[in-house]
């Protein structure tokens, strides 16, 4: 087995790695990327970066995302205020399709190619799967935009009816390591997670898996995640930072300190050169405005517009701001037909 590199030689070792070669760093090579010092933590945004820059190009895809159906949810996700078993503000709702179709335009506006409709189950049930089918074709009739879904854990039948709706990506998070999992979650096992993700993509649509940063994971942890994610090769990566929920198991939990999140965004980018790595919710709080600067010039190629699903995002407006700021190109949709 080969010795992990050293904290002095990483970021040498990942410039020839994964900079010239294209090949994203070990479990164990991550490992050390997380544990270098603050004071390498520039040198480390700027190689990640690079790496971005090289093997993902300038564009940066935005997207939004809408809940149609909100809390109620059975499983006990110790992050998430959704949850019916914990004693948190949010309470079960349905979204009617002309609101769906409104969230639609209006992130279609904000020069989003995605849409993503998200429902707060263990799966989907027949009548979720035809509200969303409903809900699909109805946005079809009159937004020029990518649909995307997160409804859970699906039976192979359903993943069947979904890529027949010609949903163009599935959104099923890990949201965190396999060892770490049953810290998180009780009612489901990360094996039942990583099937419905395996079927996905078998069935020809794009696979859409991140997690949650800041949950109590230790750095081996972190490093862990990342290669399960690289083992799992998705299309795209959302990175979440907990955003502590009222009335959660995880509500009293510190907020990850701004440079660790900084450090992982880096890590991730170098474990997965060639994925969509988007932020998502949490960023606010932990990185706030130049945090998320600095992430996206330090290997975040994507971003959620707009609010999330029981937090507040930043105004769409800012982001696409500092994209502007920054001249990187918003991804059109005909690029991603």
């Amino acid at each position: 087995m080969t010795q992990a590199p050293a904290r002095t030689d990483i970021l040498a070792v990942a410039r020839e790695q994964v900079l010239e070669r294209g090949e994203g760093l070990t479990q164990e090579q991550t490992l050390a990327v997380l544990q270098l010092p603050d004071d390498s933590l520039e040198e480390l945004l700027g190689l990640a970066h690079d790496v971005r820059m090289k093997w993902c190009g300038p564009e940066v895809e935005v997207e939004g995302i809408i809940s149609l159906k909100t809390g109620g949810c059975p499983e006990d996700c110790h992050f998430c205020s959704q949850s019916g078993l914990f004693a948190s503000p949010v309470r079960a709702a349905w979204l009617d399709i002309p609101s769906l179709v409104e969230a639609a335009k209006q992130t279609a506006k904000s020069g989003a190619t995605e849409f993503c409709i998200v429902a707060a189950v263990r799966g989907p049930d027949e009548k979720l799967l035809a509200q969303v089918a409903a809900g699909i074709e109805a946005i079809r009739n009159e937004v020029d935009i990518q649909i995307a879904c997160s409804l859970g854990m699906l039976t192979q039948e359903q993943v069947d009816q979904l890529a027949a709706m010609g949903v163009h990506r599935y959104n099923h998070n890990l949201e965190t390591s396999k060892s770490h999992f049953p810290n998180v979650v009780t009612t489901h096992t990360w094996e039942e997670r990583w099937g419905t993700l395996k079927m996905v993509r078998e069935a020809g649509m794009e696979v859409c898996c991140g997690g949650i940063l800041g949950m109590g994971e230790s750095l081996e942890q972190r490093a862990e995640f990342a290669a399960n994610l690289a083992e799992l090769d998705p299309d795209e990566v959302p990175l979440n930072f907990l955003n502590p929920r009222p009335g959660t198991p995880f509500g009293d939990l510190e907020v990850l300190p701004a440079s660790d999140a900084l450090r992982a965004v880096a890590a991730f980018r170098l474990a997965l050169p060639r994925t969509i790595l988007r932020f998502a919710g949490g960023r606010e709080i932990t990185l706030g405005d130049l945090g998320a600067k600095k992430g996206i010039l330090g290997g975040i190629n994507a971003v959620i517009v707009g609010n999330y699903l029981t937090t507040l995002g930043r105004p769409a407006e800012q982001d696409l701001d500092l994209l502007g700021e920054l001249q990187m190109p918003i991804k059109v949709l005909n690029d991603t037909i």
